[in-house]
């Protein structure tokens, strides 16, 4: 098995088995469709090296191969303060990134959808997964999600059920919601000009949680689209089309 540095690779069994990967339990779930059959999520984080390794399947080794993405490199102009945050701003991300983390980390036991994922809108992608983000001719991150094009006010539709579990403006990522899907997937949308969703609400597949904007660190309005899983930004066109396949 290949699979590309920031990609998900999707596992079906027979069985329940055990899975590892670099030491670590990875969760084995029911399958969504089919009775008595099962599958595993395996995230390969953007910065994993590539090369040889292999996954741990009821303590037998498969052999698995990561191979470095096409990733491009981008140059982004926007104001000074998102590059170079004053010590207050510093503070506001440092407390942001902490709170997103401990959500990314929870993996709620409960599967909320049934059914295949979807993206929260259809126009042309701006910037890609995983792209190198220069700001103002300094580097300063990779691209976690994708950017559609998005005049402002373009509805931004949930794309699987869930749970509303952030709600709120923030430093970088400005107007945002990140849902949990359940079983450690959760779908954020960022830059958003209007939240129409609180902290705790259950959603459903295709409801309007906001309204795309320019907030936080942009150069243009977009909607910005991640899913993490297991803590992992992984890239979601990739992410759904892998999903698509269990039904």
């Amino acid at each position: 098995m290949d699979i590309s540095n920031g990609d998900v690779a999707l596992l079906r069994f027979d069985k329940n088995v055990t899975l590892q990967f670099k030491g670590k339990n990875l969760p084995v779930l029911q399958h969504p469709s089919k009775v008595g059959k099962f599958y595993a999520l395996v995230p390969i984080g953007y910065r994993t090296h590539e090369g040889n390794t292999y996954l741990l399947v009821d303590n037998k080794k498969v052999p698995l191969e990561i191979t470095k993405g096409d990733y491009k490199t981008e140059e982004i102009h926007v104001s000074q303060s998102k590059v170079t945050p004053d010590k207050k701003a510093l503070s506001q991300i440092q407390k942001e990134y902490k709170e997103a983390y401990q959500i990314y980390n929870t993996i709620t036991p409960k599967r909320y959808w049934d059914k295949p994922f979807v993206l929260p809108l259809h126009s042309h992608i701006t910037s890609a997964y995983g792209n190198a983000r220069i700001f103002n001719n300094t580097l300063q991150s990779f691209h976690s999600g994708v950017d559609f094009r998005a005049k402002i006010g373009t509805k931004v539709h949930a794309v699987n059920d869930g749970v509303v579990v952030l709600a709120k403006k923030r430093y970088y990522a400005g107007g945002s919601v990140v849902i949990d899907h359940g079983q450690g997937v959760y779908s954020c949308y960022y830059h958003l000009s209007h939240i129409n969703v609180h902290l705790g609400e259950k959603v459903t597949q295709n409801e309007v949680v906001g309204l795309s904007g320019q907030s936080g660190r942009v150069n243009g309005p977009h909607l910005h689209f991640t899913i993490m899983i297991y803590a992992k930004a992984i890239n979601p066109l990739q992410f759904e089309k892998q999903m698509s396949t269990l039904f």
